[in-house]
């Protein structure tokens, strides 16, 4: 170290007088100090305020600038020195040699820029100010298709410095993407494929600009898609693929890109790597199968990628799916289950899967998962089985097939994810099978559950959906023997309050199942629909301008059928109602004025 101490006073002369040769020499004793022992060596040239002299010694004429580039370089590797290289005015010059046709200056002072750039605010923005980032990018363009050790090494280092420029920060990867980097990182990474470290760069910066969403639309217009899965293909070691996988995934959440991998044979790679890991109990394994087969349903939420592998049905890769189902390993089952509810996107995928037997597949994984079940396997295998019943022609099947048997097994769970798929699959599977919503409207054990659930505040999602199922039991089945089992639970309550609704058509189902009430079974709901102030929340609705005209109108229907109740008649006479429905017999929708004259014609007999 006293070496050190003598090197940088002798360097703090020669920097003034230029000898070359001496220089060199001092430059050699500094590059040696480093590689023996960075931090301290690094420490003693802060202190000695040597970095000053530095921004002079980086000139294009002198035959020591690479190694003045190197010195910094080996400097910046310290955090606590990235600041001190900034300050130094140490940026601009080595900007202006980025410009420098020297290859090993050009090597180093890719370095030198990357380095300070590591992880520093102040490193960045100097780099930023100075416009070393396209210079660099030019460079990638012009030097992209020569393929010598030399030159791959350059255009590492220089992707390397761009990923330390703008690694996590959103401003500066934008700034990168309107310079147009990723169709050049595309075409580099085609041309040497085979050099693994300028490959491993290509992929952390791909990483690095796939999380922004601007950069999807580039990609998309590159054959990023055909060299990912053409690498992807050669890669045997579970790390490489995984830096692959990283890259996939957050592209594959654009659809045209999910098409464009499909077509590229991914979905080939990924059956694969499936078939091989199924039964490994190996760490990496378990993770590869999982990475792949969710990656697998990402391809499938685009709705031409799906149809693509759907083929009517008779797709490969549909039926590879469907063999995940029956399999012993969870997250297959999981992936099975989601990429069903996926190809259940539309009412043609729906029927076919329906008439080919998909439900009582399902119905067999949801047994599986009963007692102490995986919550996310049941939630899959639910959220298929609602999606698989919405074509009308499914329903009856389904219902003869025993699905509402199977989903309330799942009654008792206490997982809001399974109680939201369980309510929408029933409601789905009763819309308009009067048979089916009164069965399931008499079961005393269901109603109450839906009550218990009506109030669940912290649970918007299934709040809202027990409300529905309660309000369809009714409007489907228009059995007095469903109204009476739901009053009896209390849940007249909830059907009041949920005519308040900010949703339209969580109002409107409302006011049509509380006038099926009032049409049939007004004594036994009386007293509930009172104390639940129904009367007053349709003169709210009625009188608020902002109401649908739906709203108004079934609210002066409902109105109509509690004048049959005496004590809600005299609570229709005490609120005036009869200003506020003559109003709406001027209203601009035929429907809602003509419904407000026969209103008015009843509340005035009654009167």
């Amino acid at each position: 170290m006293d070496n050190l101490s003598d090197t940088l006073k002798k360097l703090k002369i020669t920097a003034v007088d230029r000898t070359e040769d001496s220089l060199e020499g001092c430059l050699d004793c500094l590059l040696q100090a480093l590689a023996q022992n960075n931090t301290e060596t690094s420490e003693k040239m802060h202190g000695s305020g040597i970095l000053q002299l530095f921004a002079s010694l980086l000139t294009p004429q002198s035959s020591c600038t690479a190694k003045v580039a190197n010195v910094i370089a080996e400097v910046a590797k310290n955090e606590f020195m990235r600041v001190p290289c900034v300050d130094a005015g140490l940026i601009s010059p080595l900007v202006q040699l980025l410009n420098s046709k020297d290859q090993e200056v050009l090597l180093q002072t890719g370095r030198a820029l990357g380095n300070i750039c590591y992880d520093s605010h102040e490193g960045r923005s100097a780099v930023d100010q100075a416009g070393g980032a396209q210079i660099v990018i030019d460079h990638l363009r012009s030097l992209c298709s020569i393929t010598d050790p030399a030159n791959e090494k350059l255009l590492t280092v220089f992707c390397g410095m761009l990923m330390n420029y703008s690694n996590e920060n959103d401003s500066l990867q934008a700034q990168l993407i309107n310079m147009g980097v990723i169709p050049t990182l595309v075409k580099l990474l085609g041309i040497h494929c085979q050099n693994a470290a300028l490959t491993e760069m290509c992929l952390v910066a791909f990483g690095n600009l796939a999380e922004l969403e601007s950069s999807k639309e580039q990609f998309a217009s590159t054959n990023i898609a055909e060299e990912l899965v053409k690498l992807f293909k050669k890669q045997i070691e579970h790390d490489k693929r995984e830096m692959i996988f990283e890259v996939l995934a957050p592209l594959a959440e654009n659809d045209a890109i999910k098409l464009q991998l499909v077509e590229a044979g991914l979905v080939e790679c990924l059956l694969e790597i499936v078939q091989q890991k199924v039964d490994s109990d190996k760490e990496d394994d378990i993770a590869e199968l999982k990475t792949g087969s969710d990656l697998m349903v990402l391809l499938l939420l685009g709705d031409e990628s799906m149809q693509k592998l759907f083929e009517g049905g008779k797709g490969n890769v549909f039926q590879r799916v469907l063999s995940w189902i029956p399999s012993n390993n969870h997250q297959l089952q999981l992936a099975g289950a989601l990429a069903i509810a996926n190809f259940a996107r539309n009412d043609g995928n729906c029927i076919h899967m329906v008439d080919n037997g998909i439900v009582e597949k399902l119905m067999d994984l949801l047994d599986r998962h009963v007692e102490d079940g995986n919550v996310t396997v049941q939630h899959a295998a639910l959220s298929a089985l609602r999606n698989l019943a919405i074509p009308v022609v499914n329903k009856a099947k389904m219902l003869s097939a025993g699905v509402t048997g199977a989903v309330l097994k799942f009654l008792k769970s206490e997982m809001p994810p399974v109680q939201f798929k369980l309510l929408g699959t029933l409601r789905m599977l009763i819309d308009a099978q009067a048979e089916a919503a009164e069965q399931l409207g008499k079961n005393v054990k269901l109603v109450e559950r839906l009550v218990e659930w009506c109030e669940a505040k912290d649970h918007a999602g299934v709040m809202g959906e027990s409300n529905r199922l309660l309000s369809a039991l009714i409007r489907h089945s228009k059995s007095k023997d469903v109204i009476k089992t739901i009053v009896q639970s209390g849940g007249i309550k909830h059907l009041v309050t949920m005519a308040t609704s900010e949703h339209v058509i969580m109002q409107n189902e409302a006011l049509v199942a509380l006038a099926l009430i009032a049409a049939l079974e007004l004594g036994t709901a009386e007293k509930d629909l009172e104390s639940a102030k129904l009367v007053q929340i349709l003169h709210r609705l009625l009188a608020d301008e902002r109401s649908a005209p739906e709203i108004k109108y079934n609210s002066m229907v409902l109105i109509c059928a509690l004048m049959g109740s005496e004590s809600l008649h005299k609570e229709v006479q005490d609120l005036a109602f009869l200003d506020v429905v003559s109003k709406l017999r001027s209203h601009e929708n035929k429907s809602v004025a003509q419904q407000a004259s026969l209103t008015e014609q009843r509340l005035a007999v009654e009167s």
